[in-house]
């Protein structure tokens, strides 16, 4: 368990580190946030015959289910770690 603690606050370290460093914290992680848009894309889509405004419908469907399901998993492992 220590150990694990160790590795959480060294990357924990390393990211705040990195980021005090960062000018431009948006343009760091664009392309993160287009994959993740295309990889919803490809998900709702995967032939890519879909108009782009139902596509545009089906891929704000994904990403919010997405972030929504991380905050259930967050807020239970919250849960978990209290009890």
């Amino acid at each position: 368990m220590a150990e694990q603690t160790d590795r959480s606050m060294a990357a924990r370290i390393a990211a705040h580190t990195r980021w005090a460093k960062t000018v431009d914290r948006a343009a760091a992680t664009a392309p993160a946030r287009a994959a993740l848009e295309r990889k919803f894309e490809r998900e709702a889509d995967p032939d890519g015959v879909l108009p782009p405004d139902e596509l545009s419908k089906r891929v704000e469907n994904l990403r919010t289910a997405y972030f929504t399901r991380m905050a259930l998993r967050s807020a239970q492992g919250r849960r978990r770690r209290r009890s």
